[in-house]
């Protein structure tokens, strides 16, 4: 549009290297032409062509104009509706340009409009377009790829050498719809936003690597001589603290006062970023004029558009109905859950049988490797569940009574991810905030089926446990995940790829057509069209639910990111590494690899918007536990400030954390009776029996807690409670101090407002006595 100026923000956006619009502006094509062959394209088994035919009968009842072309057993139906059809449309439509003498139907809104009508198309037998899609007698359905545009997406968006540079979104826009086009603003801002995040995690680490060289703790582990108490009741024996030495400083790693700052940065992060998220949507929602769009006014245009006749759908709900639908997720939650206690027995299990081996090393590193066969079978029961929950979700959003699709989409997304959600978090908040903290001590451990002593915690802490179950889990997840999802298209192609025609080019008169506006009088040839439509239909299936897939896998990162970040520093620049690749990743298999998907028209990304302000807020109460609870750093503090050698302030020059992993550990003794320990485990690797051996706790030789532990467990709670109000009370001032929507736009929708308004008063002030005759 000549002269039009953008949103500052958008230019912002440009300028940081978000977005690249190059001043792009859309091509609008008269609503009687279109730059394709035909709308959509239906294939079927020729079997199947009297079935097909009642289908096909019922569209040219609605003056649809249907191309039959036979390829081999199938049968090719190229659509193309009315053109009444789309200034009904134009009539009836809210879109602020409609009056104006320059507005055309564009072609994204065009096939939007045309899907509607297909889906909402029965035979005189009551049967629709997804119930014969169901059952075989069409075998696909889908709208052209158009090459022009196309090509120019692949020169400046999707291909792997574009990885840094901005996204062209208006065309983006213009090419797939508004709701494709937010999921990639939305992930382009989210990745661009990592970075400050992943260049602080790299500064935790490496200020974590700083203590190698200079923190007692460490030598302490290292260089101790202190007998630890057995794993196992039999089989295993007494071992060295100093053993443990490499698994001390890997938790040191993430376990240290730059973890607790970090927790703080990522939580004030979550706001910042949903915040401007806001307002960068409503930047381009003032951009592309649907600031207003209402989604249930466009459902009804399109219902009466494909049926004037049409009763209204009205809203409907039950309390009994959605009491049933509740209690069906819980049960699947607590399957979910279920799966995890199984999971946790396992490795109880495993670490047992490990424990008793006579492989020294592996009976010595029991744990760890009971953990990594955890995270192990955790990735795989992720995997299995991720395609139940898909099918349980589905099912018990059919069962409700929603009025519209949008409606249905938002109940399969909240219950799909809460599935999703228990499924990969689970097992950590297990590791986070149970293990090693119900285990019991020598002579009275707790005991699963009254065999398996539960796990314990390195005497270092229990942080290194979540952040091993963490990196495995999101490691595979993302490498593994993207290597099917690039494959499993490309694959597919190539393996419905049929032989190729001996007529490789175009014929010389359809050469110059393709890509331009086509009319009655000017069609491609049918082997041009035939060639078109089969080349489309090799390309990978995609479905209304293809966009959630790729939503859910970053909400799902979002969450790894946020939620146990305290344990895990590293996690936005895996996630930063993850998303450049996931950006084109994603492009050139929308563009190249899977047929086009049809645009829709919305001005929000939804449901997700509502999901990540909760996971913000489960970002700061996990954050606030995983430090307080499964973390070191409160019984650091306290024994730093209380029982080191610091606590009476005077100067010293021991270093103030010196005793402190002797100070964390009790004392079980053979001679009391009580600890239950066979002479036969009291025998070290060297051959040395002994009488006594330490175990993580605070307790007194009568296996009492101890004033340390009521005191650190008081600071504990203090510290959560603290931690969350503060970043709470900052994530809400951040919220209220940043306007969900700039100035700008705001003052844009008011002048918009001002002139409609003075117009009308204008016209009925011109006609006067019209408008007195109005009801």
């Amino acid at each position: 549009m000549p002269g039009h100026r953008r949103q500052a923000s958008i230019e912002l956006l440009e300028l940081l290297g978000v977005v690249n619009e190059n001043g792009s502006t859309s091509k609008l094509v008269p609503p009687g032409l279109t730059p394709l062959s035909c709308d959509f394209v239906l294939v079927g088994k020729r079997v199947h062509s009297l079935k097909q035919g009642d289908y096909i009968h019922e569209l040219k009842k609605k003056k649809f104009r249907v191309k039959e072309i036979e390829d081999d057993n199938l049968i090719f139906y190229g659509l193309q509706a009315p053109n009444e059809i789309f200034y009904k449309y134009r009539h009836l439509s809210n879109d602020p340009n409609r009056d104006s003498s320059m507005y055309v139907v564009p072609l994204r809104i065009r096939l939007m409009i045309v899907h509607f009508i297909l889906n909402h198309t029965k035979t005189e037998s009551g049967e629709s377009l997804r119930s014969l899609l169901n059952s075989n007698i069409f075998d696909a359905k889908f709208c052209l790829h158009e090459k022009k545009r196309q090509k120019q997406l692949k020169e400046s968006w999707a291909r792997w050498t574009a990885c840094l540079k901005g996204q062209p979104i208006t065309d983006i826009r213009d090419y797939f719809g508004e709701k494709v086009a937010l999921y990639f603003l939305w992930l382009g801002w989210y990745t661009y936003l990592l970075v400050p995040p992943a260049v602080i995690g790299v500064i935790v680490f490496l200020y974590g690597l700083s203590f190698f060289n200079s923190s007692p703790l460490l030598k302490e582990v290292c260089n101790s001589e202190i007998v630890m108490c057995p794993l196992c009741d039999t089989g295993c024996k007494v071992w060295k603290l100093s053993d443990t030495c490499n698994y001390a400083k890997l938790t040191l790693l993430f376990d240290n006062e730059g973890t607790v700052f970090f927790a703080m940065v990522m939580a004030i992060w979550t706001t910042l970023f949903l915040e401007f998220w806001k307002r960068n949507r409503a930047s381009y929602m003032c951009e592309w004029k649907v600031s207003d769009w209402n989604e249930d006014e466009e459902e009804l245009i399109l219902e009466i558009i494909n049926d004037p006749e049409c009763e209204r759908k009205q809203f409907q709900h039950s309390y009994s109905h959605s009491f049933l639908i509740l209690v069906c997720v819980a049960v699947m939650i607590l399957v979910i859950i279920g799966l995890t206690t199984a999971l946790v027995v396992i490795r109880v299990m495993v670490a047992s049988i490990l424990a008793q081996e006579h492989w020294e090393f592996m009976s010595h590193h029991s744990n760890i490797g009971a953990m990594m066969l955890g995270a192990f079978l955790h990735y795989i029961i992720i995997t299995v569940m991720t395609k139940v929950n898909r099918i349980v979700a589905m099912k018990l959003s059919d069962k409700e009574r929603t009025r519209s699709f949008s409606a249905r989409e938002n109940s399969f997304t909240v219950k799909m991810f809460t599935f999703q959600f228990f499924t990969y978090f689970t097992s950590l908040f297990y590791v986070a905030f149970f293990l090693g903290r119900v285990n019991g001590h020598p002579g009275e451990y707790v005991r699963l089926a009254g065999a398996w002593r539960l796990e314990e915690c390195h005497p270092s802490g229990c942080l290194t446990d979540l952040f091993i179950q963490m990196t495995f889990i999101m490691v595979l997840k993302q490498i593994i995940g993207n290597v099917f999802e690039f494959a499993g298209p490309w694959l597919c192609r190539i393996l419905k790829k049929k032989k190729v025609p001996k007529l490789q080019r175009k014929c010389q008169a359809c050469y110059l057509k393709d890509d331009s506006d086509v009319g009655k009088s000017n069609e491609m040839c049918d082997y041009c069209k035939h060639r078109d439509w089969v080349k489309n239909h090799q390309l990978s299936e995609v479905d209304s639910f293809s966009l959630f897939n790729e939503f859910l896998e970053m909400v799902i990162q979002f969450s790894f990111t946020t939620i146990f970040v305290a344990a895990f520093p590293l996690a936005p620049l895996l996630a930063l590494f993850n998303n450049v690749i996931e950006i084109r990743l994603d492009a050139i298999k929308m563009v190249t690899l899977e047929r086009r998907m049809v645009p829709k028209k919305t001005n929000d990304i939804g449901v997700w918007i509502n999901i990540l302000e909760v996971i913000g807020v489960l970002a700061v109460i996990a954050n606030g536990l995983v430090i307080g609870i499964s973390s070191d750093f409160i019984p650091r503090l306290v024994y730093q400030y209380y029982y080191g050698p610091c606590a009476t302030g005077n100067g010293t020059d021991t270093d103030c954390m010196a005793g402190y992993i002797n100070n964390s550990l009790s004392i079980a003794s053979l001679g009391d009776g009580k600890a239950k320990i066979s002479p036969s485990q009291m025998v070290t690797s060297t051959g040395i029996n002994v009488t006594s051996c330490s175990y993580k706790d605070y307790r007194d030789s009568d296996y009492n807690r101890t004033p340390q532990f009521w005191l650190i467990l008081a600071v504990r709670f203090a510290f959560v409670i603290l931690f969350e109000h503060v970043l709470l009370i900052c994530r809400f001032i951040a919220a209220r101090f940043i306007p969900s929507a700039p100035m700008e736009v705001k003052n844009a929708k008011l002048s918009n407002e001002f002139v409609r308004l003075k117009e009308k008063l204008k016209s009925f002030e011109e006609h006067p006595k019209v408008a007195h005759s109005l009801p």
